[in-house]
């Protein structure tokens, strides 16, 4: 079942037909542009956050990370293009090495 999640206003998470799940966060610590804005340690308290660049990670349907750097299972600081490429073969793949061989292949 595909589906959208939201993460306390700092990012969010698509589950896709094919089992596999992506996340895009963007907010105080995570491995993006406002990572250690002063507002860390504290509950988000604005309307949306902003950001730069974010960070994804990606699970296979029993939610275990997948690699998608190289012996790694977290990118940040990543543009919007960037993130939406990732989008694009996570919601398409088969297997999670084909996910693993594509996103290490970006140089994430």
């Amino acid at each position: 079942m595909s589906k959208f999640t939201s993460c306390l206003n700092k990012g969010f998470q698509m589950e896709f037909e094919n089992g596999f799940r992506i996340s895009v966060q963007w907010g105080i610590g995570n491995y993006c542009a406002v990572r250690e804005i002063d507002a860390y340690g504290t509950p988000p308290k604005q309307d949306y956050w902003e950001s730069a660049s974010a960070e994804i990670a990606v699970f296979d349907g029993d939610s275990r990370f997948i690699d998608i750097r190289e012996d790694d299972m977290v990118a940040g600081w990543l543009s919007t293009d960037t993130v939406a490429k990732v989008i694009a073969i996570v919601s398409s793949a088969k297997t999670s090495n084909e996910i693993s061989k594509k996103c290490q292949a970006l140089n994430l």
